[in-house]
């Protein structure tokens, strides 16, 4: 989701600037109200960068990383990972890249958004209702979340000039994410799981999880 700098016309990255100050300004109001997630942001921000600095890869327009959005979604909570997102790309691009910093609201944009769909669609009944988790399930909503990210990406390149077969490959090359992530989501689950009410455990947000056997995960 990093597009390259200087491809958005200038128009858009207001727009995106505006969308992302208000998105988070709305959720920053459940988040004061929520401090044992503050330190999570923390962890999902550490997380996410490293998992993007460990896995990257130049494809066309944009880039290829590991996200770990579900695992991080599932194993921290909804509010830090949306916050997480946002802080991880900032301290990324104010360590890594400042030149990033112009594409912060954009490239935040194409993570949180995807994110807001899968929490309030199908996301809840997991982590708020009890629905048994299971590795299937995980590759379902790991398939909707970067058909966002998609959809978000080829929205912010419309007008610059990038033909539909460069999007197209970008897109395509997360379909080995789609299928890699899951696993790591499934494990993490359930190693935290294992630790539930101990040190470990109280760091995270699993407590009203449910996670399938290996046997029954598909």
């Amino acid at each position: 989701m990093h597009i390259e700098t200087g491809l958005i016309a200038q128009p858009k990255l207001i727009l995106a600037g505006a969308t992302a100050a208000v998105v988070l300004a709305y959720y920053l109001r459940h988040l004061i109200r929520r401090p044992q997630d503050w330190p999570r942001i923390l962890l999902a921000a550490l997380f996410f960068s490293v998992f993007m600095e460990a896995i990257h890869f130049h494809v066309g327009p944009s880039e290829l990383h590991f996200v770990g959005a579900m695992a991080i979604y599932f194993t921290l909570g909804f509010l830090p990972a949306l916050f997480g997102f946002a802080l991880g790309l900032l301290l990324q691009a104010l360590i890594f890249e400042p030149a990033d910093l112009a594409h912060w609201a954009v490239n935040s944009l194409s993570l949180i958004l995807p994110l807001l769909l899968v929490h309030y669609t199908i996301g809840r009944r997991y982590r708020e209702q009890g629905e048994t988790l299971t590795w299937g399930r995980i590759l379902r909503l790991d398939a909707m979340y970067y058909s966002g990210v998609a959809l978000m990406v080829g929205f912010w390149l419309v007008g610059t000039g990038t033909g539909i077969s460069a999007w197209a490959l970008w897109a395509s090359s997360y379909a080995l994410i789609v299928l890699i992530e899951p696993l790591v989501t499934y494990a993490a689950v359930r190693l935290l799981k294992a630790h539930e009410g101990k040190r470990l455990g109280r760091l995270f947000a699993v407590d009203n999880l449910r996670i399938a056997s290996a046997r029954q995960s598909s």
